[in-house]
Parts: C-alpha cells; structure tokens; sequence
C-alpha cells in the first residue's frame, strides 16, 4: 500500500483548509495552494487561529499546535505539489476545472502519486478521465466543516485501482474520521439519499404551510433529527444544495433530485443561509 507523508491541498477555502487542518494535526507535512498570496496568507491565519481555540479548550497541547503550523507549507503554485504523496482538490464544485485541475496534476505529480477530488455530486470516473493514471484517482468526499464532521466518504470510480482506495481510506482512518467506502454513482451514499430527502422537507413548507421553525421542531421531535432540515441547509448552504440539486438531477432525472423552486429563488436573492447572514433564518 502506498505510504502517504506528505498531502497536498488545493483550495484553502472553508472546506480546503478544514482538510488542511485535519491533514496538520494528523502528523503529515501539508502543501496548501492558493490563487493568490493574500488568500494563502489568510487561509493559514485561519488554521492557525483553529488550532489556537483548541488550545484555549484544552484539546491540543499548545506544543502540538506550534508543531501543527509548521508542518504547513502554502504557495500559488502547483508546481509546489509535485513531491506530494496525495493531493486532495477542493476547488469549485464544476467539473471542467476540475478536469482541468487534474490534467495539471497528472502532468506535475509522481507517477504514483495519488490524486483525490473532495466533490460532492459530480462524477470522479468523469475527473478521473482528464488523467493518464485514472487508477490512481480517487473520491474523497468530507462534509462540512471537516474538522467536525466525523465522515469522510471514499468513491472508487470505474478504474481506480483497489489499493488507491485503501490508501485513501487508510488516510482518512488517520485523520480521525469514520470511512465509508463506495462506487461512482450520482450523490455516493450520503447525498444520493439526503438530497432529495431534504427538497422533500422544503417542498412542505408550502404544501402544509408550515413556518421553517415548525417543520424543524417537527423533524427533530418527530423523526428524531440531530438538526431541522431548514437549519441544516442554511448550514451547508443554499447555493451548495440547490448545485447539488441540479447536478443529481441532471444525471438521474428523477423529480425529488431538483432543487424547490423557493429554494432557487432564495438563492438567487443571495439568501444563502449561515454564510450571508440569512437564508430560512437571520444570523446576527
């Protein structure tokens, strides 16, 4: 099996530099690339102002945290990824930048290196296909954020090579987190199921007139829900859902997969939820 020591991670956004963080704390040398310089720079304040909070909670000794940052390394350019053992991207969730991504990556990286895509919804056997080395191509899809959500699913897709997948599982094992592995299908396990699950849950608010605080305390009391469904698509993010929306239901064309039509309207109102301040909620 492949020995993974250092990882790659590209895009430091919310979700990239979750991984990144996970990767730090986890032992392994991390090389985190950014567009630009000052998102680099920003992006590893934020992990390091992560890592400070578990200090101050007592969750990492402050001697781990110090030992955590400097095992990053950040940089604007993917040339900087050529010696890593594993490269995750976490780019925008569009497949042909990420196709074109990987073609990069194929042309930078080690032979043996493995490349990983965090999407969520599209295909890995698609991305994969931009390489010459599709056995080497893998599915790891965190949820967000990923240093707390404790699941990370790994996607086999059509040609990836059954050790790439140990591997990758054997990373994700490390990094804390409960794996489970897959095949290349629309949605994997989680969103394939949640997705239109949860357009089902938006579609009442209309059909029972129900306020989104009733149809929350309705799943949480009655279905036995960690979290309402109006709540936990404000926390992902209503341009993230109604992406993914659109994505499962261009490959499967089945009705449940498509976004609510209030959903796409709040999106394109800019009601995102948590991250603009207001979606079925208002957050001060």
């Amino acid at each position: 099996m492949t020995e993974i020591r250092t990882i790659g991670v590209i895009g430091l956004g919310a979700m990239g530099g979750g991984i990144a963080q996970l990767a730090l704390e986890a032992g392994y040398d991390t090389v985190g690339r950014e567009v630009t310089g000052e998102l680099a720079d920003a992006a590893a304040g934020r992990i390091g102002h992560f890592l400070t909070r578990k200090v101050e909670k007592g969750q990492l000794e402050q001697a781990d945290r110090d030992a955590a940052v400097a095992r990053l390394t950040t940089t604007t350019e993917l040339e900087a990824l050529a010696g890593c053992d594993l490269v995750i991207e976490a780019i925008v969730e569009a497949l042909e930048p990420k196709r074109e991504l990987f073609a990069e990556l194929d042309r930078i990286c080690r032979p043996d290196a493995i490349l990983a895509t965090n999407t969520s919804a599209l295909s890995v056997t698609e991305i994969a296909a931009a390489t010459s080395r599709p056995e080497r191509v893998v599915g790891m899809h965190f949820f967000n954020p990923a240093p707390l959500m404790p699941l990370v699913e790994i996607v086999q897709a059509e040609l990836t090579a059954p050790e790439t997948v140990e591997a990758a599982a054997a990373v994700g094992t490390r990094l804390g987190k409960e794996v489970v592995c897959c095949h290349d299908t629309p949605g994997f396990v989680v969103n394939r199921i949640l997705i239109p699950l949860l357009n089902d849950c938006l579609r009442v608010l209309d059909e029972a007139r129900v306020s989104p605080e009733a149809l929350d305390v309705a799943m949480k009391n009655g279905a036995g829900w960690p979290m309402g469904p109006c709540t936990l698509v404000d926390l992902v993010g209503i341009d993230v859902h109604v992406h993914a929306s659109e994505a499962l239901y261009e490959k499967l064309r089945e009705p449940r997969m498509a976004p609510p039509p209030r959903l796409v309207a709040m999106k394109n109102a800019g009601l995102l939820g948590r991250k603009s301040g207001r979606g079925f909620y208002r957050y001060d």
